[in-house]
């Protein structure tokens, strides 16, 4: 009898433990991933901006809205160096390299591309608009050796989205309009978590798990440069890139 009551309070004392451990259990959510901060300057005089001349279209002169130049190298406040695309290079792996749930849209507005400079993941959707009262057409040009597809489709006035996706990295693809030469654009194609620097040269990747990282930043005149960051549960990590006028 004693040996009985003995096994059954000895039970009783596993399922207690058992509970607690899953009841108390700490949770991964978005506590769990840190996040990596900072800003892109250009250190030195910025370079003048070629002026587009939209005359030959109608339709782009009247809605450019007066002057526009190009966009190669744009400078914002405090020489904080703008379209800078940063992404983890290196350090992510299959798990933590998931696809952003944000939208990614490319808008033909203007006779321009907005934005000029877009990141989305690998698999993401991204989708085309016109804006215009005039037809376009997108024609992204992947390296031939980087496993994506080249394509050319015309957009004309009123037509609906084009959708598409990639199927691997590349920083990054140039786009042109092979109707109006000036417009030109470029898609980064990433893995992981990543950011494109604001009118401010600020940047933010969000959801990013703990470890050492190497980080990329990537800006279309100036090339790349790289720095190792280490990221903690819960807290920012800052770092900063800063490119030489050429």
């Amino acid at each position: 009898m004693k040996t009985r009551v003995r096994v059954a309070l000895f039970g009783s004392l596993l399922l207690a433990f058992a509970f607690s451990a899953v009841h108390f259990a700490p949770t991964v959510g978005a506590s769990a991933t840190g996040q990596i901060v900072g800003t892109v300057k250009l250190d030195g005089q910025a370079p003048h901006q070629k002026p587009i001349d939209m005359s030959k279209d109608p339709a782009c002169a009247q809605a450019g809205g007066g002057p526009i130049s190009a966009e190669n190298v744009v400078v914002g406040a405090n020489g904080g160096l703008v379209n800078v695309v940063v992404y983890i290079s290196q350090g992510l792996t299959g798990n933590e390299a998931s696809t952003s749930s944000q939208p990614a849209t490319i808008t033909q507005k203007g006779c321009k591309y907005v934005p000029h400079v877009l990141a989305l993941n690998v698999g993401q959707h991204m989708t085309v608009m016109n804006d215009d009262k005039t037809a376009h057409n997108i024609h992204p040009q992947p390296n031939v050796t980087g496993g994506n597809s080249q394509w050319n489709k015309s957009q004309t006035a009123g037509a609906g989205p084009i959708d598409v996706a990639w199927t691997n990295e590349e920083v990054a693809i140039p786009v042109k309009c092979n109707i109006h030469p000036w417009m030109r654009a470029y898609i980064a194609v990433v893995k992981g978590p990543f950011g494109v620097s604001n009118d401010t040269g600020s940047f933010k990747l969000d959801n990013v798990p703990p470890g050492t990282y190497t980080l990329t930043a990537w800006q279309e005149t100036y090339g790349t440069q790289t720095q190792k960051v280490t990221v903690a549960a819960g807290k920012p990590a800052s770092t900063d890139f800063t490119f030489k006028a050429k």
